[in-house]
């Protein structure tokens, strides 16, 4: 495996300078595209509900992600608390509605990602970072002074910024974004996000400029690229063909796709008549189908339906 970006970053201090920028982008957030305008470097909380440090949740080897991420040795996941999209169904309500966890500084999350790569993960798997990453560039910073050179996966709900994310342009290895709803009252309706289309091809579109498509190692394991998952819904939520035409045209038809069926009704889901239901095997035998209508050559449906 290759020498990992960020490492060339720090060597020409270049890595410095963003976190110095990044840091600076608290004083009157507009992180994403929420654009909260307010000063979280003196702990006031927008919509997110973080403040100057960032919470973390949980940290450990991960064995559920994407095959290419996992490999043996399991991706080394960084679960933030809080969010900025905050669906009406997600299915981690209480790391994102309830913010459970603990604050960490720059030198906690370093400690944490030194343990994850030492004990054997092949990445570090940031995931819900949008909110935090001028506290992740921090954490990273510290963390190659020691000695870190594994590669950072970015995992999103694809409710980004491009500003922000050109600060992480040669820092991320792997872009891993949701591609949610198609439709602008979808994503109102779940997420108070009317805009999240247009933002998540924007964003979706700068990650795809910086790390292009999904490469593996020899043994499958991922480098660099981009990998895009797409939650399937009940009543075609989602929106699905319109989002694979789009990753399909307008992205790469080598653009990895994970097509997922686990939903189910959590959190606030139940009381909503449209997505109070698991997805159907019919429903989700018709999104992988569209996929490929739309000329995607790397599908990972997963995985309940497909036997």
């Amino acid at each position: 495996m290759g020498e990992p970006s960020y490492l060339a970053l720090h060597r020409e201090g270049t890595l410095k300078k963003r976190v110095d920028e990044a840091l600076a982008c608290l004083k009157e957030c507009r992180l994403c595209p929420r654009e909260c305008g307010i000063d979280r470097l003196a702990d006031e909380r927008g919509f997110c509900g973080t403040g100057r440090y960032a919470k973390v949740a949980s940290a450990g080897p991960h064995f559920g992600e994407e095959t290419p991420l996992v490999g043996r040795g399991g991706s080394g996941t960084i679960f933030f608390s809080s969010c900025n999209l905050l669906c009406s169904f997600c299915q981690n309500y209480d790391i994102s509605h309830l913010k459970e966890g603990v604050e960490v500084d720059a030198g906690d999350l370093a400690l944490m990602m030194m343990r994850l790569s030492r004990s054997g993960c092949h990445n570090i798997n940031f995931v819900t970072p949008t909110h935090v990453v001028p506290q992740i560039l921090e954490g990273l910073l510290a963390a190659v002074e020691h000695g870190i050179s594994v590669p950072l996966v970015y995992n999103t709900g694809g409710y980004d910024s491009v500003e922000t994310l050109k600060l992480l342009d040669g820092v991320i290895d792997i872009y891993m974004p949701d591609f949610k709803f198609w439709y602008a009252s979808r994503a109102e309706r779940f997420c108070r996000a009317s805009d999240y289309r247009e933002r998540a091809i924007d964003a979706i579109r700068e990650m795809h400029r910086q790390v292009g498509d999904l490469v593996l190692d020899a043994g499958g394991i991922a480098e660099r690229g981009l990998l895009v998952r797409h939650l399937v819904m009940p009543n075609d939520v989602a929106g699905t063909g319109e989002v694979m035409k789009f990753l399909a045209g307008r992205i790469s038809p080598d653009t990895y796709v994970n097509v997922m069926d686990q939903y189910r009704p959590c959190f606030r889901a139940d009381t909503d008549a449209m997505i109070n239901r698991p997805v159907t095997g019919a429903e989700f035998r018709r999104a992988v189908e569209a996929a490929r209508e739309a000329g995607l050559t790397r599908l990972d449906p997963r995985k309940r339906f497909m036997r």
